[in-house]
């Protein structure tokens, strides 16, 4: 009989189906929008896979590395080799964790499996936290890329005082307030798990240590994956069906200015390597407050890092991670531009 074989059959897990029900929701809404524009439906369908394309292929590099640096972090690292550095109290492990960047260069779409891995080995909340909103600024890249976009002056010093000062008060409110035993999604925790059994020891030799980590780094890969082509999609079809220049309209005053350009970073979903150019753009445009808000909140928090938050941190936790930095970085920016009389 195929019966017992049929009740014992895994259903279909409830994380592919939201993933697959968000991702037709995203394609239904773009040819219902283009329909109802009258816009000729390949125009804008070539205008939204160009955009899409583009975001994608810019950040699948950053997370292959990110997601290579995780397996190495699994097999080579071990807990007892980051707990003899790490910082004794909260403030300090929250600052240790903005400069982790310099050891770990990744982008937004890097940071989240390098993220989880650390915390496995035992990394604070605090210092992981801070690492994760920091890292995508604080690497040689994106320092070079800001220097070459705006020379050295008040926008990459304001640029990287911002980012460490807002990293490290939500990293230290995180921290104090959150049990670290329910940052991780159960799922996430046990894929790890599962993980870690299939390769136990990492293998006897170097060779073999090198292939463990791999096939760790490729698991984090599919699995960030999904989320990084959820997020780039819904980035290009905002971008393909949102006027610019109505938007453009609302950049007006010293808050209103702060408060589009931080919605805008969350929408474009650009990568931290490029960001600069595309604010360099604005310049003339906007307040120095709103472009460093843009440049400090974009690397932190923008459409594809939340999915990919999604699938690693409890909901509530990913709330705090996108409305804190949200009202940090504004409030920053209002303040710069008070200051400069603007």
């Amino acid at each position: 009989m195929r019966i017992d074989h049929l009740k014992t059959a895994s259903p279909l897990p409830l994380k592919r189906v939201i993933f697959v029900l968000l991702a037709a929701s995203v394609l239904s809404a773009a040819i219902y929008q283009a329909l109802r524009a009258g816009d000729d439906l390949y125009l804008t369908a070539s205008v939204f896979a160009t955009r899409f394309l583009g975001i994608f292929i810019e950040a699948v590099p950053f997370l292959l590395m990110g997601s290579l640096t995780s397996g190495l972090i699994e097999t080579f690292v071990k807990t007892d080799d980051i707990l003899r550095f790490l910082p004794r109290s909260r403030l300090g492990a929250a600052l240790g964790g903005t400069a982790l960047g310099l050891i770990f260069p990744v982008c937004e779409c890097g940071v989240v499996p390098v993220t989880r891995r650390l915390f496995r080995k035992g990394l604070p909340l605090s210092m992981g936290v801070a690492f994760l909103l920091a890292a995508p600024f604080m690497n040689p890249i994106v320092f070079a890329s800001t220097y070459i976009a705006f020379g050295f002056g008040g926008v990459l010093i304001g640029r990287a005082l911002l980012t460490v000062l807002v990293a490290v008060i939500v990293a230290t409110v995180i921290g104090t307030f959150a049990d670290p035993r329910e940052v991780l999604k159960p799922t996430s925790a046990k894929a790890d798990e599962e993980t870690c059994h299939h390769h136990p020891h990492g293998g006897p030799s170097l060779r073999a240590k090198l292939f463990s980590a791999m096939q760790i780094g490729a698991d984090d890969f599919f699995e960030m994956g999904r989320f990084l082509i959820l997020g780039s999609a819904l980035a290009a079809l905002l971008q393909t069906f949102v006027p610019q220049d109505s938007l453009l309209a609302l950049g007006a005053g010293p808050v209103m200015s702060v408060l589009f350009m931080q919605i805008l970073a969350f929408l474009l979903s650009v990568c931290s390597t490029v960001d600069s150019f595309l604010a360099l753009a604005f310049v003339n445009t906007f307040s120095t407050g709103a472009i460093i808000s843009f440049l400090s909140f974009g690397p932190m928090v923008d459409i594809k890092s939340t999915l990919m938050f999604t699938g690693v941190f409890r909901r509530k936790i990913v709330l705090y991670l996108v409305l804190l930095p949200f009202v940090l970085n504004l409030l920053a920016g209002v303040l710069i531009n008070v200051a400069l009389g603007y």
